[in-house]
């Protein structure tokens, strides 16, 4: 079913989702979303994981064919789930989380009437809770993918030529990512944000609001998906934010640079400055325990001191944080906001974006990829920060 070598780390992790289910008087786990399914199992199938809150897994498989181990079961359907339980000797559950925010409403009233507990509990805030930790392990991965990002956009100033439009430039950079072993596919938990490989922001484009949360969205190509490049000609004055998914392990490292097609605006430099020293604010105090909202009122005090409140975080539509927990999905805990109630803890893994939009010139800030550890936090995507002319 899974290399023996990832087996400690798998169980590690059904370990805690175990302890979380005993702490919510849940004594079954049914996951069937790719995401999760990832997470237990190491591998993307077509099936359900189920997890009693003691002993081992069971894993029930549809598709593909050919996985094997003791406790895999090949099934049609999910009705033959409880009875395998029950050849196997395992209880049926009383209390059963099931993924109620990322399953379709069928898929959940299907499940439940194949187990019929007497009670329903949401494994998603669960599950999202236990993977908010990095492992070693993990945060390996988050590294190394850190590290292959920014090798690619070490490149990115040899894929420009005069006349782009930032889709040419966009195609060219995807393409580098995908020659370096990008898998592509950009994981976001919930309905509320779709997007390719990342987003290339242009000039003007920078300020055209988007649907989405983002502190500078761009037009897009069609109203179908309303983000990112909209065709702008890259010209000499504005400045091109690259913000693409570091998807090279299965877990996203975030990073962005700004480029320049010449000089721009001693505004633009500004508040790109302001952006990297609000960077080195929070990494002097970034550690455990550290409140989330104290880290995004710091930065906004910053701002508010040189003047430049009304370009943070978008001009025309503005982004609500600075920073957003990463992992397997691009939206994890912490969020770095206002009003988060989330805490800094060690195994979190973050990225910070303080960013802003200046009219006439277009998009510019920072964002690395930072690990929590116990006495403060470590950059992941190491690379200039500086404006780079194009």
């Amino acid at each position: 079913m899974f290399k023996p070598e990832i087996l400690p780390e798998l169980r590690n992790r059904w370990k805690a989702i175990q302890k979380e289910m005993s702490r919510k008087g849940a004594d079954g786990c049914l996951i069937a979303s790719n995401v999760n399914l990832f997470y237990v199992a190491d591998r993307v199938y077509s099936g359900y994981f189920y997890l009693p809150v003691k002993g081992d897994p069971l894993f029930f498989v549809r598709r593909p064919v050919g996985l094997t181990g003791s406790t895999v079961f090949y099934i049609r359907k999910p009705e033959q789930i409880t009875v395998i339980l029950e050849k196997e000797g395992i209880a049926l559950p009383q209390t059963l989380l099931l993924e109620l925010d990322e399953l379709p409403y069928n898929d959940v009233v299907r499940q439940q009437s194949v187990f019929l507990p007497e009670q329903t509990l949401n494994a998603t805030a669960t599950l999202r809770k236990v993977r908010s930790i990095k492992s070693d392990y993990e945060t390996g991965l988050l590294r190394r993918s850190g590290e292959q990002h920014a090798a690619c956009y070490a490149e990115v100033p040899n894929l420009y030529k005069p006349g782009m439009t930032d889709i040419d430039f966009s195609i060219e950079i995807e393409r580098l990512f995908r020659q370096r072993g990008a898998i592509g596919h950009f994981r976001v938990f919930g309905q509320s944000m779709e997007i390719f490989m990342g987003s290339v922001i242009s000039g003007a484009n920078a300020d055209n609001p988007s649907p989405y949360d983002f502190a500078m969205g761009g037009g897009g190509l069609h109203n179908s998906l309303p983000v990112s490049v909209n065709g702008t000609v890259m010209t000499p004055g504005t400045t091109v934010m690259v913000d693409m998914g570091g998807t090279f392990t299965g877990y996203i490292s975030d990073m962005t640079r700004v480029f320049s097609i010449g000089k721009v605006s001693p505004l633009a430099y500004k508040a790109h400055q302001v952006a990297l020293e609000i960077q080195s604010d929070i990494e002097a105090l970034a550690k455990p325990g550290v409140a989330a909202c104290d880290l995004y009122n710091m930065a906004l005090e910053r701002v508010k001191k040189q003047d430049l409140l009304p370009y943070f975080m978008g001009y025309s539509q503005q982004a609500g944080f600075i920073g957003h927990g990463i992992g397997i999905q691009i939206n994890e805990s912490p969020v770095l906001a206002p009003r988060s109630k989330d805490e800094l803890k060690e195994g979190h893994i973050f990225a910070l974006e303080p960013k802003f939009v200046i009219p006439g010139v277009g998009a510019v800030g920072i964002e690395n990829s930072f690990a929590v550890h116990k006495n403060g936090i470590e950059k992941l995507t190491v690379l200039n920060e500086e404006i780079i002319e194009l």
